[in-house]
């Protein structure tokens, strides 16, 4: 396992343990590794990176740090400024970057932030360059030149990239929204400008959330992680759906109009029944995550659809997209992938694709989602040194067995080291929610013995 980057980039508190420094670092590597391979393959232009960031107060220094290595190694250097990650995927592959990086660190607190690298594709950037990254970091690889006189890069606005993305989701809108009232919550996040300009300029009526971000109010009671206070606006303005978006926006997780939450499960469950209709779903499968929940594999069964199970994270879920074709897929924390429009989650695309099928199916998201019987589920977290050593241990080992036996075939039980944080999360399903509970917290306390 890498030691800096996980599933989801370099993450962990600002200036604790992911330094100014740390970011300049990583600026210098790249530039001086993409100038390599342009000389290598005779282009005479200079390499060119572009960054996004969401709204935490440490964003700036992340971003001008990077910038500094970049420019310092003779890379051009382009500034979305706060944006979505998916915006970032976007620009990259469809400006033809040599790599994008957006500076979030998704749905963790403000104190919280990450570095994700995404290469010219728009992908997640391969385990090849990130493992001579993380070497260049600790220090066992050769120092890299200074661009000198006019081989020293320069840093542009790119603004206008961000613009064309809003241009590019609203280009999707199949219908008009005029009519429809749409609550928003954008988690004091990347979103919370863009998110209304898409939905206003598709004519909805938008009442919003979360979209008053100070730098140190991201995701804070809030946003898709925080489902509460979207369902009660929902409920007390009577409107038609919600969406609630993460720090980064590649998340989406609805709720309909009695304000019932409709998370990643039942939105892959709607949307695969739709593209099956439609002739839209190849292969007629949908790729899911260990975490999804029972229910969702029934519903499936049941409409004749196909699936399979990838580890915990978006990039394998993608990983399994784009080696087999398929168009969808994602996980129950709304990170959903259309493949025929995005190469990553998109919090926003995810809320268009929803509004497609309520209005094409003239049916409220209330009546599509009951088709989906969900399993009671349990959820716990538990802090851990050392998640490796821990996952192990015969004792939590027994305590998995005990549990399965108790829950039978009509339920299951998940333990997970996490991909982000120093934590090991405990999943449990069962038919009901008290067996369910009492099996989740008998491996739970395992755990933490």
């Amino acid at each position: 396992m890498a030691k800096y980057f996980g599933t989801d980039g370099f993450r962990g508190e600002a200036n604790v343990n992911l330094t100014a420094d740390h970011a300049y670092k990583t600026g210098r590597f790249l530039g001086a590794y993409f100038k390599e391979k342009h000389e290598k393959d005779g282009d005479r232009f200079p390499p060119r990176v572009v960054i996004g960031k969401d709204t935490r107060r440490s964003s700036y220094m992340l971003e001008y740090c990077l910038a500094g290595g970049l420019t310092a190694s003779g890379c051009d250097c382009y500034l979305l400024h706060v944006t979505t990650t998916p915006c970032v995927a976007y620009i990259t592959r469809t400006d033809e970057f040599d790599c994008g990086i957006m500076i979030s660190a998704s749905h963790n607190p403000y104190y919280d932030n990450g570095i994700k690298l995404i290469n010219s594709q728009g992908e997640k950037m391969g385990e090849n360059i990130i493992a001579k990254l993380e070497a260049f970091l600790d220090g066992k690889s050769a120092e890299v030149p200074f661009a000198k006189r006019d081989k020293i890069a320069k840093t542009v606005d790119y603004v206008s990239g961000r613009n064309r993305y809003i241009g590019y989701l609203i280009s999707l809108g199949m219908y008009s929204f005029k009519g429809m009232r749409i609550g928003l919550d954008c988690a004091n996040g990347s979103a919370w400008n863009i998110a209304r300009c898409v939905f206003e300029a598709l004519g909805a009526s938008v009442y919003m959330i979360g979209a008053e971000p100070n730098g140190t109010n991201i995701n804070y009671m809030t946003g898709s992680t925080y489902m509460d206070e979207l369902s009660e606006f929902v409920k007390a303005k009577r409107l038609d759906v919600g969406f609630a978006y993460d720090g980064d926006a590649d998340r989406c997780l609805c709720t309909d109009e009695k304000g019932n939450v409709v998370d990643g499960d039942k939105i892959l469950y709607i949307s695969a029944k739709y593209m099956k209709d439609k002739d839209l779903l190849s292969g007629n499968t949908v790729v899911t995550t260990v975490m999804s929940n029972l229910g969702l594999y029934k519903g499936l069964d049941k409409l004749g659809i196909e699936y399979i199970k990838t580890d915990v994270g978006d990039r394998f879920v993608y990983e399994a997209i784009k080696s087999s074709g398929y168009k969808l897929g994602g996980e129950q924390s709304g990170h959903i992938i259309y493949s025929k429009y995005a190469t990553t989650g998109d919090g926003i695309l995810t809320s268009l694709m929803i509004m497609e099928i309520m209005l094409s199916t003239k049916r409220k998201l209330s009546d599509l989602a009951s088709e989906m019987k969900t399993y009671p589920q349990c959820l716990i977290n538990v802090p851990v040194d050392n998640k490796a050593q821990v996952m192990e241990r015969s004792d939590v080992k027994d305590a998995l067995r005990q549990a399965q036996t108790l829950l039978g075939s009509e339920g299951r039980i998940l333990l997970r080291p996490s991909g982000t944080e120093p934590m090991i999360r405990v999943m449990a399903e069962a038919s009901s929610q008290q067996l369910c509970n009492q099996v989740a917290e008998m491996v739970a306390q395992a755990v933490r013995n």
